[in-house]
């Protein structure tokens, strides 16, 4: 099997997950995205916190990633909402 596309299908399914946990938030309050690098490459970090379960979600993202996790218009509607 193709190394490189075993990991563009685990990357799919990493974006997928964060979706779908962004979309079943409570509240935009559990949601953070914030840059960490900017040199030599993009790097996002988005945390999820789940408090209710006792745990935090931390994913560190490139910046095409972030672009194609915020390409649902939900997804990007909780994350501006958690910018305000």
């Amino acid at each position: 099997m193709d190394p490189l596309a075993l990991g563009s299908n685990r990357s799919d399914r990493i974006i997928d997950s964060l979706r779908a946990q962004i979309l079943e938030l409570d509240t935009c309050e559990s949601l953070r995205i914030r840059q960490i690098f900017q040199n030599p490459r993009e790097i996002y970090r988005v945390e999820i916190n789940c408090p209710e379960l006792g745990y935090q979600r931390t994913t560190l993202l490139d910046r095409d990633a972030l672009e194609d996790l915020l390409s649902t218009d939900d997804v990007r509607d909780r994350v501006m909402n958690a910018l305000d």
